[in-house]
């Protein structure tokens, strides 16, 4: 083993250890204060003395970890994807309009009713139909991009188009919100804050099985990225089918970025700032190294927001798109001038 070798293993195993502590730390935070002895037993089956901790620890606390780390680390791999198919660092996992499609989907159901005549019923939104409505916007924009991707041979042309289709939703979005009420433009807002506190099991189950198969994508295009990196020409000269290419990892992305904002809402800053600082520390464009420790560092960066929005022993919880952009910024800022160069 050789000793660049040596030092991804010991990084990997790092946040590994990492992400443990990540994970125990969130669970054992919240309003209500429960003991750090007792949090273990009740996670590894051992009985407490007062029941409604495990409850929370159980059906609430967990799950609630499982679905940070699955949109933390999904959209960390997913702004991996965008970053090196369009080879430009300031690509994140929304460029497509992919989560946009999801905000007109939410818009609709959430503000329609002002504009389309009672046509969405307020009293029947819940969480359910809310994911639902999100995950039909995210999927009809990621259908009509991926049209468009068969049709265009231009990268660049393509990443236009993602951020048209954005402008177009995001100005649809501002006419409903215009003719919404004020209870329904809140109830908009507080979705668009990003949650994920808010999943039950089966839900989580149906985002993990959402999660894996985007990541199962994007294991089998591992070669292509590495081709995409030195541009579409070297690739195609490699043998790589440009266009099937291009189409999986865009269905990976729509995947990862369109299930996980269904159900999460739109959560900033992740997607487009770990893969910068996972590769600050491998220091290598490979993405068979690469892929995994975004995806280990996305979920520990998600975890680590997640606890801090909690504010700990308290009834309050803070936004968790403030969160991830308040503390994330500022440390690759930091990170950008310590190096004075960024790794692409």
């Amino acid at each position: 083993m050789n000793n660049r070798s040596t030092s991804y293993s010991i990084w990997f195993i790092a946040l590994f250890v990492a992400l443990l502590l990540a994970i125990l730390l969130n669970i054992s935070s919240g309003s209500v204060a429960i003991p750090f002895q007792a949090t273990l037993k009740a996670l590894f089956g051992g009985e407490i003395g007062t029941p409604s901790w495990k409850y929370i620890i159980l059906e609430y606390r967990l799950p609630k970890a499982i679905t940070a780390m699955l949109v933390g680390g999904g959209l960390a791999v997913s702004g991996l994807l965008m970053q090196t198919l369009f080879r430009n660092p300031l690509a994140g996992p929304f460029v497509l309009g992919i989560s946009s499609g999801a905000s007109l989907g939410a818009a609709l159901l959430l503000m329609g009713g002002s504009v389309l005549s009672g046509f969405a019923a307020f009293e029947l939104i819940n969480d359910v139909s809310l994911a639902i409505a999100s995950s039909l916007g995210s999927f009809l924009v990621l259908a009509v991009v991926m049209l468009v991707a068969n049709r265009i041979k231009d990268t660049m042309a393509l990443l236009i188009i993602g951020l048209m289709f954005g402008s177009i939703t995001a100005a649809i979005v501002s006419v409903l919100a215009y003719f919404s009420d004020a209870e329904q433009l809140q109830r908009f807002i507080f979705w668009s804050y990003g949650s994920v506190g808010s999943l039950s099991w089966s839900q989580v189950l149906l985002l993990t099985s959402i999660v894996f198969i985007g990541l199962l994508i994007s294991t089998l295009s591992l070669k292509n990225l590495n081709a995409f990196l030195l541009g579409e020409n070297y690739a195609k000269s490699l043998g790589v089918a440009l266009k099937k290419s291009r189409l999986m990892i865009i269905i990976a992305t729509g995947l990862l970025a369109g299930g996980i904002t269904a159900f999460a809402g739109p959560i900033a800053f992740v997607g487009l700032a770990v893969p910068h600082l996972t590769r600050q520390l491998f220091k290598t464009m490979e993405h068979r190294i690469l892929l995994p420790a975004v995806f280990l560092y996305g979920a520990i960066l998600m975890l680590l927001c997640d606890t801090i929005a909690q504010l700990p022993n308290s009834a309050s919880v803070l936004p968790i798109n403030a969160i991830t952009s308040i503390v994330g910024a500022p440390v690759v800022i930091w990170l950008l001038i310590r190096k004075r160069k960024m790794i692409f």
